[in-house]
């Protein structure tokens, strides 16, 4: 029979990973189609992963090992799961305004499949913290079970959290001009396969563009990665549809990238405010110091 204070334990410990759950799926959401559907997955999975965090300290110390082997399961499922996300995002590659590529696919699904570690890790805190306090006194132990869940999932979300374009460049609106069959986003040739008169005129008066101008020589590394650029016109699609064209170009002088499409609602400032909002891919992420330390030791 379980104990009376592994049953306080265990329940505990689910609630508050699954609240850690719950508390980041917001941050998950913008790219998920269905939000009734990817709220239940969300939740479901993150539930599992409180469940598995939860045990492992009651099964610790009733001896039972065979039931933490559970653990490493678990995080091969959730591998699985990691792997779903990135073949159903695939899938609906061909149904989106944009193509997110395959760079930000990945950023995606690995984030979907960390937010169950955050779960499963802020569930097993708890439930160490409640083992080590162990007072007579249910209402402490539970106590302290929750104020180390909340202090770990703090750190986490800390340690997790990335950055945007709107960390790395300025963002602002682009002015759209046709010149002959050429278009022109303040000044800077775009492209000039509009095609007939009527595609050009549509573009001159329901056009939008966005340009991204990085604050530091240095940030034009990530900015010129195409799954970057990919990932920005997809969200500013996503955000204002998509009536016809899109292009993207960047000014190989000044390191600026122009995003300019017809979209289906005309609005500046939510453009902007979703370029901005576009994370920056793990893949063009680059740490100036180690490459610094690399080449001093070359030298």
């Amino acid at each position: 029979m379980i104990a009376a204070e592994h049953i306080i334990m265990i329940i505990t410990s689910i609630t508050i990973g699954t609240i850690a759950r719950v508390v980041t799926v917001k941050e998950d959401f913008r790219q998920y189609p269905s939000y009734p559907n990817g709220y239940l997955t969300n939740l479901v999975t993150g539930f599992t992963a409180s469940a598995l965090g939860a045990v492992a300290i009651p099964a610790l110390m009733t001896k039972n090992f065979i039931a933490v082997t559970f653990l490493t399961l678990a995080i091969q499922q959730f591998r699985d799961v990691r792997k779903a996300e990135r073949e159903s995002l695939k899938d609906l590659e061909h149904s989106e305004y944009a193509r997110r590529g395959n760079a930000y696919i990945d950023g995606i699904a690995k984030t979907f499949e960390a937010r169950n570690y955050f779960a499963l890790i802020v569930s097993f805190s708890c439930a160490l913290t409640m083992q080590i306090i162990d007072s007579s006194c249910a209402a402490v132990n539970i106590t302290a079970g929750l104020v180390a869940g909340m202090i770990v999932l703090y750190f986490l979300k800390r340690f997790s959290k990335g950055k945007t374009i709107g960390d790395i460049a300025q963002v602002k609106a682009g002015r759209i001009e046709l010149r002959d069959s050429g278009l022109y986003v303040d000044g800077q040739f775009v492209t000039n396969l509009l095609g007939d008169e009527s595609a050009s005129a549509l573009f001159e008066k329901e056009g939008i563009a966005a340009v991204i101008c990085p604050n530091e020589e240095r940030f034009r590394i990530t900015l010129d990665h195409l799954g970057q650029q990919q990932a920005a016109l997809f969200e500013a699609t996503r955000s204002l549809g998509l009536k016809r064209y899109h292009f993207t170009r960047k000014n190989f002088d000044t390191g600026a990238v122009i995003l300019t499409f017809v979209p289906i609602s005309h609005d500046p400032d939510r453009l902007i405010e979703a370029v901005k909002k576009t994370p920056l891919l793990e893949s063009t992420k680059k740490n100036k110091d180690v490459l610094r330390t690399n080449i001093a030791g070359r030298e």
